[in-house]
């Protein structure tokens, strides 16, 4: 059976191979299209973002009316001073720091640059026709109007650059050309020279001259000035003539907003390249982007997928030798699986038999008794646990005004220590006990009694800082823990405890309402002491503050109020 199998499987796979190889090449060429469409989208996106901005600020400097008006007039002095002004302020907007400006009427050549080395001299030279290195502006002029882009080296500036040039032109006329450059070098680092495997960018003008590319050699530079047979173009790196002829006719299309992108294979170097064009209509570039696909998807990619498809040959083969296996005896090992966890108290939903035979059903039957006893177990343990934390909560806390009791307090009171034990600091305790309430109590209930003693903590805590604690310590008495207290804080916050108690009556109903105050005793806690001696020593500062008169407050001093076995406490 299993040679049978293996035999079946074999006769199938001999075509199967065939056909996944032809999937493998369509697929790579269909991928690689798509990844040009985007590749050559973005290379555009960098070029304009590269150079749009330039451009844009040298037609606003070219519409400006300080340089049409000096380039009407360049021998006025006020109209050539407001003139260069206006251009170096412009000057420190473009990202190169630099700008040129040549007018028509003289001829002349001014130009500035990033480390304003020519601000007294920025008039460098009057072009001429007759000579050769000035053909770029003779060849612009005629333009007409717009910004146009040209890759020149400067041989009297001794820069190459991506020159922007912008023709002044006034009711129809041409006044000159402005503009400023970008730096060849640091275009291509930015736009061009981007480590992409297998992917080259070009940028070239609309004939083809090449503008940009990673390779200086092939940079086509004084495209304007040159005879078209003398230029280094795009043409020139394609083999083949047709491929020639079809690229020339695919920049046609992008630039008649025929197609937003074009793409084909071509024969370039002696490798099939596909050849992507886009077009920057702002700037009159077409930006060509040169793929391999091979390079960019390897086909040895697609080898995990054919292992794949081999592995779930032979699987198949396993499976269906094994059948037995796993249509009886697997399913009941998994069903003893699932008991085994139930009864170690794993109750989560294990994997469920779904066909319809005993197996199936048993199975079932076996997982909705699992589930119905986890549920109950787990409402069980929410249930111990949500009272567990009420009896924590009561243990620790007030039930009346929810701040902690005496034991929740000497837990604080504790791990205060120790934080003002590794800080050096001193803390401060503060004994706060209500003034005759045993009489509001006799003379307007226990029900009022206990909305004084919820007003006061209010209050109390509107005074108190977010790290200090407030306990409840008897039934009219409150404690109070104030960390990283001296001498001085601990007078200031006691005196704005009792002005704050005693700042306005607590209201009992809508008739009745009484004037409540207390009194404090406080002291300095080292932090060594234990809270039985500071409690002595705040008690001891109560007892004054009581036979003081109430309402006020008394800071424990040992000469004052000395007890046996309790010095005085001194800061530092």
């Amino acid at each position: 059976m299993l040679l049978l199998t293996l035999a079946a499987l074999l006769a199938v796979a001999i075509p199967s191979t065939a056909a996944f190889l032809w999937i493998v090449n369509a697929t790579v060429v269909k991928l690689g299209t798509l990844f040009a469409e985007k590749q050559i989208l973005f290379d555009r996106y960098r070029g304009l973002e590269s150079l749009m901005r330039e451009v844009s600020l040298a037609e606003t400097v070219a519409r400006s009316p300080a340089i049409l008006a000096w380039a009407q007039a360049e021998d006025d002095p006020q109209k050539a001073e407001r003139g260069l002004a206006e251009l170096e302020h412009y000057r420190l907007s473009f990202k190169d720091k630099s700008y040129f400006i040549v007018l028509d009427g003289s001829g002349n050549y001014y130009f500035n640059d990033k480390d304003n080395t020519y601000e007294h001299a920025r008039k460098r030279y009057t072009l001429s026709p007759e000579n050769p290195r000035d053909g770029w502006y003779y060849k612009t002029v005629p333009l007409g109007s717009g910004c146009h882009l040209n890759v020149d080296h400067d041989d009297n500036l001794a820069v190459t650059k991506v020159w922007i040039n912008c023709i002044i032109t006034f009711d129809g006329k041409v006044l000159g050309v402005i503009g400023t450059g970008v730096d060849l070098s640091q275009f291509i680092r930015e736009v061009v020279d981007i480590p992409q495997t297998g992917v080259q960018s070009i940028f070239v003008d609309r004939n083809g001259a090449v503008q940009a590319h990673r390779d200086p050699r092939l940079v086509d530079f004084h495209s304007l000035t040159k005879d078209l047979k003398a230029k280094k173009t795009i043409f020139n790196l394609v083999d083949d003539e047709a491929d020639r002829s079809a690229l020339a006719a695919m920049m046609t299309q992008v630039a008649r907003s025929e197609a937003l992108v074009q793409s084909r294979f071509m024969s370039v170097d002696g490798r099939e390249t596909l050849v992507g064009v886009g077009y920057l209509d702002k700037l009159g570039w077409f930006n060509v982007t040169l793929m391999d696909v091979g390079q960019i998807i390897d086909r040895r990619l697609f080898a995990p997928i054919a292992l794949l498809l081999a592995g779930i040959l032979i699987a198949a083969a396993g499976l269906m030798t094994f059948l037995f296996k796993r249509s009886v005896l697997d399913r009941l090992a998994r069903m003893e699986t699932s008991v085994m966890r139930v009864r170690a108290g794993s109750f989560e939903p294990s994997d469920i038999d779904a066909k319809a035979d005993e197996i199936g059903r048993l199975s079932r039957a076996l997982d909705e008794m699992a589930r119905a006893v986890g549920d109950n177990t787990n409402r069980l343990e929410i249930m111990v646990r949500e009272r567990t934390e009420t009896l924590e909560h009561l243990a620790h806390h007030d039930p009346l005004t929810s701040i902690l009791n005496r034991r929740g307090f000497e837990e604080a009171f504790t791990q205060e220590q120790n934080r003002a034990l590794r800080a050096g600091r001193h803390s401060a305790l503060a004994l706060v006990d209500l003034d005759d309430f045993k009489t509001i109590n006799d003379s307007h209930g226990h029900q009022a009694g206990d909305l004084v003693i919820v007003e006061v903590v209010r209050r109390m805590s509107e005074v108190l800082r977010n790290y200090d604690t407030c306990a409840r310590w008897g039934g009219d008495e409150f404690i109070l823990l104030l960390a990283e207290t001296d001498l001085a804080a601990l007078s200031a916050i006691a005196a704005k405890l009792v002005a704050e108690i005693r700042s306005k009556p607590v209201r009992l109903d809508e008739t009745r309402e009484i004037t409540v105050t207390v009194s404090i005793g406080a002291c300095l806690v080292n932090p060594l002491e234990s809270l039985s001696s500071a409690a002595a020593h705040a008690d001891a500062a109560l007892y004054a503050a009581k036979h003081g008169g109430r309402d006020t407050f008394v800071i424990y001093d040992a000469a004052r109020h000395g007890q046996a076995g309790h010095p005085a406490l001194r800061l530092g």
